[in-house]
């Protein structure tokens, strides 16, 4: 798997757990502040999707993960 892949897995990840957190009818529901998660992560992938730069694929690239399939 690319960092560029396991970026996107670990990114829906979060978004799905922070939901699940953060919606009162969740049967997992802690809190409503999970919901700042959830924002927080969304406006990291529009970030990257406009200036083509995420830590998250950076970090996993000096973890050893390839940058892209080819």
């Amino acid at each position: 798997m690319t960092s560029w892949q396991l970026t996107r897995v670990v990114a829906g990840t979060f978004i799905l757990l922070s939901l699940a957190l953060g919606v009162p009818g969740s049967p997992i529901f802690l809190s409503g502040y999970w919901l700042w998660f959830t924002a927080f992560v969304g406006l990291n992938l529009l970030q990257s999707g406009l200036t083509q730069w995420c830590l998250m694929e950076r970090m996993l690239s000096g973890l050893g993960f390839k940058a892209s399939a080819g």
